[in-house]
């Protein structure tokens, strides 16, 4: 059963309407009185947070007197522009948008654990893999775009009579990484949760505070840890010497 007031205020409004619907396309959800789950109150929340961020600094925009929403905007487009330089190389500007709001969705999400009520979405295992699966099909998409039938090139190698072999062991490592992506995220995350959480629980106050100290440091590295792979994923699906 959701936890989370944000859940249960909307399982109280639209609570039947999504029960109906899912009932509708033959899913039998856990708890038709409440379907919503704290796992899909969270996302939505972060979606809000991330939807409401963006159009401040929309209508804040100003040359002479930018405010402290644009200056956090321009900190974040000059670091992904950094790394998406670096890692991308030419066209990476065509990136930066999917990669900045990969990256802020994914911090967001795993330092919601650290707010009274909250929970981290990444903590389930199922938002990890949604984001590893977005990235692989996104980066496969435009490797396929850059470089048409050519992109199969990425999968065969150099010797044209270990084509079927390498065929195979480089299909087997591309959905390696969503697997790598969705555990590595998932794992560090609902440890810190449950870390957190178990020291809160014995000792209110003091020592968790430490505990919450690594998770920040944890939840910050992980978001990094996902931007940095999807950049280099992509790096190497549009590059044109394979």
């Amino acid at each position: 059963m959701p936890t989370t007031l944000f859940a249960q205020f909307l399982n109280f409004h639209f609570g039947a309407a999504v029960t109906r619907l899912l009932l509708s396309l033959h899913i039998q959800p856990t708890y038709p009185t409440a379907p919503i789950t704290d796992t899909f109150a969270m996302e939505l929340l972060v979606f809000f947070a991330l939807l409401v961020y963006f159009i401040i600094v929309r209508v804040t925009l100003s040359v002479e007197k930018p405010a402290a929403f644009q200056h956090l905007a321009e900190i974040t487009h000059e670091f992904v522009s950094e790394q998406g330089e670096s890692i991308i190389g030419h066209g990476f500007e065509r990136f930066t948008g999917f990669l900045a709001v990969l990256g802020l969705f994914i911090l967001i999400a795993n330092l919601m654990g650290l707010i009274p009520g909250l929970k981290s979405p990444t903590a389930d295992v199922v938002v990890p893999l949604g984001f590893a699966l977005v990235t692989f099909v996104y980066y496969h998409y435009h490797g396929v775009r850059a470089n048409g039938f050519a992109y199969i090139k990425q999968f065969l190698g150099p010797v044209w009579w270990l084509y079927p072999l390498m065929f195979l062991i480089e299909i087997i490592s591309h959905f390696a990484r969503i697997l790598s992506l969705t555990v590595r995220l998932y794992a560090n995350i609902f440890a810190g949760d449950l870390v957190t959480l178990a020291f809160f629980s014995l000792v209110p106050l003091g020592i968790p505070l430490l505990f919450m100290g690594l998770h920040m440091f944890v939840a910050v590295v992980q978001a990094y840890v996902f931007f940095l792979l999807a950049a280099v994923y992509l790096s190497m699906a549009v590059a044109h010497d394979h």
